[in-house]
């Protein structure tokens, strides 16, 4: 199953999830890019959005206003549903309106190779430009010789002594596969100091020694934060 988190209030822009993209409303485009691959739900703290996507004959649930992560809200949407503990569940983000659906069936292949695991958690990455690596918006995550995430940052890494301006490295997609079982475990650990650093709440798995699946993928998407990035996407994906 595919939840998608979509919370409606946004710090660094209001009610995002609502704006239009190419005429249909950016949660509900999101949804509609990976409705082929599985069942998709939207999770939400909105009965505005429950309506919208009523309207867009989407599923949706409403769940808590109090929730810290789109992890958590994915938890709990999971739970209102009933999964049984070996379902697979795959967090797709509500700013992602021009994810490709290959990205995300290749994170839901991934868990499917990983559960016979004790903690089964996946995601991608896709290679990025030296100068795009500069940007603390895009995060980078570095790899152990199993493609398992050895840390995720928003600084950048691996930090290269002789500065080779071709370098390319790991940009992190914030697309995130579990068994039905491990999305409550990670709910359930606590958060770390290097998850509140950096802000990146993947952080917490690996801080508890679990290990996270890494899978590469071509991607030109990106999430949208701001009217920059909406204008910027809409240039280049109308």
């Amino acid at each position: 199953m595919i939840i998608i988190p979509a919370r409606l209030n946004s710090s660094r822009f209001e009610n995002k999830i609502l704006v239009d993209i190419l005429g249909v409303p950016m949660v509900i485009r999101t949804a509609k890019r990976v409705e082929k691959l599985d069942e998709v739900v939207i999770a939400t703290d909105s009965q505005e959005v429950i309506e919208l996507a009523k309207k867009h004959n989407i599923k949706a649930v409403l769940t808590s206003t109090t929730h810290q992560s789109g992890t958590d809200r994915i938890n709990e949407a999971a739970s209102i549903l009933n999964l049984d503990e070996n379902d697979i569940v795959v967090n797709v983000q509500a700013d992602e309106p021009f994810i490709e659906p290959e990205v995300v069936q290749a994170v839901i292949k991934k868990v499917k190779q990983l559960q016979t695991r004790d903690f089964t958690m996946a995601s991608c990455y896709k290679e990025i430009s030296s100068n795009l690596a500069d940007d603390p918006n895009h995060v980078k995550v570095i790899c152990d010789e199993n493609d398992d995430a050895i840390y995720f940052s928003r600084s950048k890494i691996p930090y290269h002594r002789d500065h080779y301006d071709d370098t390319l490295y790991k940009g992190h997609l914030g697309i995130y596969g579990f068994t039905k079982k491990s999305l409550e475990i990670f709910c359930n650990l606590k958060a770390s100091i290097l998850e509140s650093t950096e802000k990146l709440e993947q952080l917490r798995a690996i801080s508890s020694g679990h290990k996270i699946a890494m899978v590469k993928v071509d991607s030109k998407s990106f999430g949208i934060d701001t009217k920059e990035d909406l204008d910027n996407a809409i240039k280049i994906f109308s």
